[in-house]
């Protein structure tokens, strides 16, 4: 027999908990006259049969078929006033959820006009508030007996990122430019999320970015996808081998201790090499040799403090491609005029002796 209640409440605080059911399983028999108390956190949910009846917010309520007008219907007739009725309270925590975290456990990948792609990583809080109770419950809670903020995250968190990658995707920025318009891109990302969170009753109180840039791995993962060249990634692996020598010759035993974990370095940049090389060509057409990307020449007379890419290209030993590409993931310091960059003498020789 299902428990007659004659005092409906959840005095518990509910912190992260979303809902709370009564009972929590089943259905319970409520009477015309029983008492609902409603705290002043709270919003309850009267539901039958899947049916949501009404919502009641805080304070003292006495449940007559005025303040529920569909009992009248799903009762039938009512006998002395105190006719039981089988139903489920749905008691919804109407305070706002802070701190909630999102991130982005992969790289996201944007197209970049100037340098073709980019993998992003980002992460950053937001925090929601049920407003729409009767639709929350319905849509999202279901029958569930106790529903909290880890029960819905990672939904939420899905659509932060999906928009996030809109947006990019919209704005069509460079990865250099991102530093200075994260406001702007936070604020889209922000109205396109809350008119979906308005569809589960949800209101999006805040959104904040902490952090959006390439990720440390960019080269790496846009290389899997086959989104750059071998030459560009064999030239990104030698200059990073020649940074690691030049740290290793500044530790005690000089560049032999690490010998063995650069050859094994150099091994996986040319086994990744040919990876991409053989996934680029064509099946029709017979195998092509790689052609690693060739170095700039190296620069004659006195070394400018001002130099183009292709100067410090040259300067490095590199491709200009790495150079921008270092620019891109900020490791390298430039300045951009117009649609080009100048890299001073001064922060090449930092970042070598970084």
């Amino acid at each position: 027999m299902a428990r007659v209640f004659d005092v409906i409440e959840y005095p518990d605080a509910m912190r992260n908990e979303m809902v709370r059911r009564i009972p929590e399983q089943g259905s319970g028999d409520f009477r015309i006259g029983s008492q609902l108390v409603v705290r002043e956190s709270q919003a309850a949910v009267f539901v039958r049969d899947g049916q949501a009846l009404d919502t009641f917010q805080a304070g003292r309520h006495t449940i007559t078929t005025a303040n529920v007008p569909l009992l009248t219907n799903l009762i039938g007739k009512v006998f002395d006033n105190r006719t039981p009725f089988t139903a489920e309270v749905f008691f919804v925590n109407m305070t706002e959820f802070l701190n909630l975290g999102w991130g982005t456990q992969q790289p996201v990948i944007v197209r970049d006009p100037e340098f073709g792609a980019a993998a992003l990583q980002g992460f950053g809080s937001y925090s929601i508030q049920v407003s729409n109770p009767q639709m929350f419950v319905a849509k999202i809670v279901g029958a569930t007996s106790s529903y909290s903020t880890r029960d819905i995250e990672n939904m939420l968190r899905g659509v932060i990122l999906e928009k996030l990658q809109d947006v990019l995707g919209e704005l069509k920025l460079s990865v250099l430019d991102l530093a200075g318009m994260v406001e702007e891109i936070r604020g889209a990302v922000r109205a396109k999320c809350a008119e979906v969170f308005e569809q589960w009753g949800v209101m999006l109180k805040a959104l904040v970015v902490n952090s959006l840039k390439p990720a440390p791995n960019q080269l790496e993962v846009l290389a899997e996808m086959g989104l750059v060249n071998a030459g560009r990634v064999q030239g990104y692996q030698a200059m990073q081998t020649a940074k690691a020598t030049v740290e290793a010759a500044k530790q005690p035993g000089g560049v032999a201790g690490v010998g063995a974990g650069l050859g094994a370095g150099m091994a996986i940049a040319q086994q990744m090499t040919q990876g991409i090389m053989a996934g680029q060509q064509q099946p029709a057409q017979p195998p092509q040799p790689a052609q690693p990307a060739q170095p700039a020449a190296a620069p004659t007379g006195a070394i400018p403090d001002i130099m183009t890419t292709a100067q410090a290209a040259a300067y490095l030993q590199i491709t200009e491609a790495d150079v921008l590409a270092m620019i891109a993931d900020g490791s390298l310091k430039a300045k951009k005029l117009g649609t080009t960059f100048r890299v001073t003498k001064a922060a090449i020789d930092e970042y070598m002796a970084a």
